[in-house]
């Protein structure tokens, strides 16, 4: 499940937040957006699953294709976001128990069997690599859990409509260095079932867990390739300047 973005220019009013953004995004790679704050990383991932629909005055133009389809033309927008889940910088799980938030999308779909959703609970628990922490839990509020495993719960709660590709905007930024770990061996390890793509500050992240990565700059992608080419041999130097600290 891939992503081909051709010239995407976004606006909020008439500030221009995106310029002429063009890149594949392959399936089964972790894709890292990096760049200072303010230069458009969230702003594009928000536009992969039409999150930016919700905000008033937001004009986009170019195309976004997801397996060669238009995000922007027909597609429906709730089946694109059972296609493209989301995880947020800070873990927001629903106020009820660790079971129904999982189990909370695939009901939104038609799914009521309770075997059936008993199943889906246990495997999106064991993919965010959750469920031995949880499982004896399941009917406790998920309020009550640590801020490593609240996020790992809401990963596993956009794996449970079975999406094609996972979009993750600085989902260890509210995190511990131990729980920062955990949730970079999984991303790794969910690579190999979806497409992720996740925004991060961390440059270190970036190396260990992207095989692409995109520098952004005032809105635009100013280089995007391989992660150890951008790291070792940035073409550009703004790119550079950045990844050794000098600005950002």
């Amino acid at each position: 499940m891939k992503f081909v973005l051709s010239e995407v220019n976004l606006w909020y009013n008439d500030f221009q937040a995106l310029q002429n953004v063009s890149m594949d995004i392959k399936a089964n790679e972790v894709t890292a957006f990096i760049g200072p704050s303010g230069c458009g990383k969230s702003t594009l991932i928000k536009s992969l699953n039409r999150m930016n629909d919700l905000i008033e005055g937001c004009k986009i133009t170019g195309f976004i294709q997801l397996d060669g389809e238009d995000v922007y033309g027909s597609m429906d927008v709730n089946l694109l976001r059972k296609r493209v889940g989301m995880v947020f910088q800070k873990p927001n799980p629903f106020p009820m128990s660790v079971y129904d938030n999982i189990a909370f999308g695939p009901r939104t779909h038609g799914i009521k069997n309770k075997r059936e959703l008993d199943e889906i609970v246990e495997k999106s628990l064991h993919d965010a690599a959750i469920w031995d922490e949880v499982k004896d839990r399941l009917k406790k509020s998920a309020l009550g859990l640590s801020g490593g495993q609240q996020q790992r719960l809401c990963i596993a709660r956009a794996l449970s409509v079975s999406p094609d590709v996972l979009l993750m905007d600085e989902p260890t930024s509210a995190l511990d260095p131990i729980s920062t770990g955990k949730i970079e061996d999984l991303v790794m390890e969910l690579k190999k079932n979806y497409t992720v793509i996740i925004v991060t500050h961390n440059m270190q992240q970036a190396t260990r867990i992207s095989d692409k990565t995109a520098f952004f700059l005032l809105g635009e992608v100013i280089e995007f390739g391989d992660t150890d080419q951008i790291f070792s041999m940035p073409r550009d130097k703004r790119c550079e300047d950045y990844i050794t600290g000098r600005f950002g």
